[in-house]
């Protein structure tokens, strides 16, 4: 049985013509699944490699070369929680933001609630220093975060 829905394998084919070779779309067939079902299942994989011609190993590769992406085992939330930690945001009171949050919501970055709302991570940078310290929340980025600020935010979803 396939893990990769016709749709999905149909989204990835059509980036083949974006790319000069199958294998430059393996990192967009990641996100393609990844986005889809939460996480990229050994499965998943097999089938990423099938359509682009690969060995597993080599999707795997790419895949655990990234934080971004999770497996089966460790599947994101529904939504999904950034806290800045570079140099600037770290200054600013990134650092207890996130010990903060995951106090609060009693997971460790990396970690998720245990019902599967949101997955809290850390980011060496976001890119947005000048609003420091942020988060970024699923994708879309907040700045001058406070515990209460971001928790205002995370409970809303």
């Amino acid at each position: 049985m396939s893990v990769l829905t016709e749709e999905l394998r149909e989204r990835i084919k059509a980036e083949f013509p974006k790319y000069p070779s199958k294998r430059a779309v393996t990192l967009p067939a990641l996100h393609i699944v990844h986005d889809a079902m939460r996480a990229v299942s050994t499965g998943a994989i097999e089938e990423i490699a099938e359509l682009l011609e690969l060995h597993p190993s080599e999707v795997h590769d790419t895949m655990s070369f990234y934080n971004f992406f999770k497996d089966e085992k460790h599947p994101l939330g529904r939504h999904r929680v950034w806290v800045c930690r570079s140099i600037s945001c770290m200054l600013r009171g990134g650092e207890e933001l996130l010990e903060k949050l995951a106090e609060k919501y009693g997971v460790h970055p990396g970690q998720t609630t245990a019902d599967g709302k949101f997955t809290l991570e850390f980011a060496e940078c976001l890119g947005a220093c000048e609003g420091a310290p942020c988060i970024l929340l699923n994708d879309e980025c907040h700045m001058d975060m406070t515990d209460q600020s971001a928790s205002e935010l995370i409970n809303r979803l």
